[in-house]
């Protein structure tokens, strides 16, 4: 059992920066490979960059790449997104997610809210 906890959501003016942080919690996460989702208000929840656990290769949505950054500190059990040159599009509730053939395990979400 994995419990995924987010944190570092806000207020940013476009052009900023912000970075969240997942905090993961149960010995068999180092099997998960982490992901990071969100969800803008009336759209459905897209997928927006991943760590594949068996080679650490990151994967973005086109519509961050560039931008975004996702890691993991391994000791920490956490993982990061950092949000760089943010635009209002970049609105929505964040969720980390993490899983092996699926993403099983999901967070509660953190908002960020960039203003034009």
């Amino acid at each position: 059992q994995v419990q995924l906890v987010e944190s570092g959501g806000g207020l940013v003016q476009a052009g900023g920066s912000l970075r969240l942080s997942c905090a993961a919690s149960g010995r068999t996460f180092s099997r998960y490979s982490p992901a990071w989702f969100r969800q803008a208000p009336g759209k459905e929840r897209e997928f927006v960059a991943r760590i594949r656990r068996s080679n650490g290769v990151t994967y973005y949505a086109d519509s961050v790449k560039g931008r975004f950054t996702i890691s993991e500190d391994s000791a920490k059990n956490t993982v990061y997104l950092q949000m760089n040159s943010l635009k209002p599009e970049d609105t929505a509730v964040y969720y980390c997610s993490a899983g092996i053939n699926s993403y099983d395990y999901w967070g509660q979400g953190t908002q960020v809210t960039v203003s034009s």
